[in-house]
């Protein structure tokens, strides 16, 4: 790979970024002003070589995913942001006493917009993570409210109906046995085997405790799973390469699971997976950007974006690592006062 060559196929993907089109070396030697004879030598050899490909014999050329990740580890150069699109950011994020929920639903709507993929936010706890406080409040005559607060400063509540009618006395022993049993407990201590063992030890309120543990099961597993938003998913139906798969792919990003594994496969700052390197069939024609960033005391999160392989990715990178530090940043803020 001579530095003539590296030009080309520099060239090659930013035409093919923007157009989505096969590439034709008369647009290529216009813009590196060498002839176009030339050119199609150099594009010949990058055929060779596997880093370019070309999808009909009279069309041009288009990047092969092997010429992406070439392209992504050696060539790109990336393009810092200008003080608008760093204002623009924090723009975004001046709020006063966020919700934690509604602040990752935000970024992700607001990353999907600015670049035209399917984006999602998440945190991850640590895995220190203990129950803070846990209060049983009433509802109705047969409901209670379950309230958990956790070390990390989430906080999560769920109805639970019951089959018999509340009594106060009822509602006091449910907070102390709750309290004793399940505060400065950490969320992996907090197992079906544990609850039902503390169900046991309760004697003849075993069947009243139930219901109520079982809440406190599932809220628990919602704390230590993290959050988790996604906005975007239509605008892949806009890229012709999503069309003919678009049920197929619209259908892995409605399960929360699917899209969490991206995260998990990440390695380091940023992780840019493209085409067959994805480990999901479904996204073989795709690629996926995952940048990671700290909150506090241990809790991690990631921005992610899901989209075409011919992604802007000098300026995409960039701004997603600015995005995701600032994101986290108030994160840590929120987490503090709450605590």
């Amino acid at each position: 790979m001579d530095d003539r060559k590296m030009r080309v196929l520099t060239a090659v993907i930013e035409v093919y970024t923007h157009t989505g089109e096969p590439v034709g070396s008369k647009l290529v030697s216009e813009q590196m002003d060498v002839s176009s004879a030339t050119v199609r030598n150099e594009m010949a050899a990058l055929f060779n070589m596997g880093l370019l490909e070309q999808p009909h014999t009279s069309a041009g050329r288009l990047p092969s995913y092997t010429g992406y990740r070439l392209y992504l580890d050696q060539l790109m150069q990336t393009l810092p942001l200008t003080p608008k699109e760093r204002g623009g950011v924090d723009a975004l994020f001046n709020v006063r006493d966020p919700d934690p929920d509604k602040l990752l639903e935000d970024a992700a709507q607001a990353l999907a917009q600015f670049t035209g993929c399917a984006a999602f936010t998440a945190t991850m706890p640590p895995e220190a993570v203990t129950v803070k406080q846990v209060g049983i409040l009433p509802s109705r005559s047969k409901a209670v409210v379950i309230l958990i607060i956790a070390s990390n400063g989430v906080v999560k509540s769920r109805v639970c109906r019951l089959d018999f009618a509340l009594t106060p006395e009822l509602l006091e022993i449910y907070n102390r046995f709750a309290t004793a049993t399940l505060v400065d407990k950490s969320l992996r201590e907090i197992s079906k085997i544990y609850l039902n063992s503390v169900a046991v030890s309760s004697g003849g309120y075993a069947r009243v405790l139930t219901p109520i543990l079982s809440g406190v099961y599932d809220l628990c597993q919602e704390i230590s799973q993290g959050q988790f938003a996604l906005s975007g998913e239509a605008n892949l139906l806009s890229y012709k390469e999503f069309q003919p798969i678009a049920y197929e792919v619209l259908e892995f990003l409605g399960d929360r699971k699917n899209v969490l594994s991206l995260v998990q496969k990440a390695q380091g700052r940023t992780t840019v997976t493209i085409g067959r390197e994805n480990s999901h069939p479904v996204l073989y024609d795709s690629a996926v950007v995952v940048t990671r960033y700290r909150i506090a005391g241990g809790a991690t999160g990631a921005v992610g974006l899901i989209g075409p392989v011919r992604q802007n990715y000098a300026k995409m990178i960039p701004y997603l690592e600015y995005f995701s530090d600032t994101l986290g940043s108030l994160l840590a803020e929120t987490y503090d006062e709450q605590q």
